[in-house]
């Protein structure tokens, strides 16, 4: 099943405390920085805020959010917009932590949180006024199907929009392995499979607001956290997951370095 090894990722306690130590355990994506030293909780919010732009919703739109984690997107979007979001995701660890935390805000009433897969999202053609995810796709072995799926429940003239962590265009087959392995995957698609994959599924309007620059910066800074904080890491996760992060985050560094990834916000509209 392509969506077990990505289950079993996020539901590893190691994972989930790492998330919640070194990013805020709100939102867990690439952030867009605006100065050196910028905590990465911050400068992950600033995505969702600049991909919040991108669906051109208002209140009683009807939003689902692909590979939600912890719902802090969804969260932003519903108290930001009043907007109504599902918020589907595998891991029933993360949505549980999700509902007690909506419940706690006040938000649950906007925020419906489903245990399921993106590779076969539960709703009918055309329920969504606007679709997002947030570096999900990185994680699935069937990437035009997460797609598909995704375009097909919007309605006609909803928007799209998701980020992902892709291979640069020349970069040789093979090379990211080592670098991608920890997320469960062998490859990652290339900002033109999303292109074309986009408009081969009736959608216009399509776009990129490519971010690249900003993948160097993120993983030095989360290099950098993890090794500053290797002790007080020590005491929440085991230390065979701690240093298989020392060793792996440096690849990430190195292989933004080299050109090799791409990162940016995919925005599409459908037809």
């Amino acid at each position: 099943m392509p969506d077990d090894a990505t289950r079993s990722y996020y539901e590893s306690s190691d994972v989930d405390a790492f998330y919640d130590a070194v990013w805020g355990g709100e939102d867990i994506h690439t952030g867009i920085y605006e100065r050196e030293g910028e905590p990465v909780a911050e400068a992950s919010r600033r995505t969702v805020e600049r991909l919040a732009g991108r669906l051109g919703i208002g209140p009683g739109a009807r939003v689902l959010d692909l590979g939600s984690g912890y719902g802090g997107t969804a969260r932003y979007l519903a108290g930001r917009f009043g907007c109504r979001v599902v918020a589907l995701n595998l891991s029933e660890a993360q949505n549980e932590r999700h509902r007690r935390v909506n419940a706690e805000r006040g938000l649950d009433g906007l925020v419906e949180v489903i245990t399921g897969s993106f590779h076969d999202v539960p709703y009918g053609d055309g329920e969504f006024d606007a679709v997002c995810s947030l570096e999900a796709l990185c994680h699935s072995t069937d990437r035009g199907r997460a797609l598909s799926e995704a375009v097909r429940v919007l309605a006609p003239g909803g928007r799209l929009a998701f980020t992902d962590i892709m291979a640069a265009e020349a970069t040789p087959a093979g090379t990211l392995r080592p670098v991608v392995a920890r997320l469960g995957v062998d490859e990652l698609a290339t900002p033109s499979f999303y292109r074309d994959g986009l408009a081969g599924l009736g959608t216009d309007a399509i776009g990129f607001d490519d971010h690249s620059e900003q993948l160097l910066h993120h993983y030095v800074r989360l290099t950098e956290e993890t090794g500053a904080r290797k002790a007080e890491l020590g005491k929440v996760i085991s230390a065979d997951y701690l240093e298989q992060l020392l060793a792996n985050l440096p690849l990430w560094v190195d292989a933004a370095r080299a050109g090799r990834l791409r990162w940016g916000i995919f925005h599409a509209r459908r037809s």
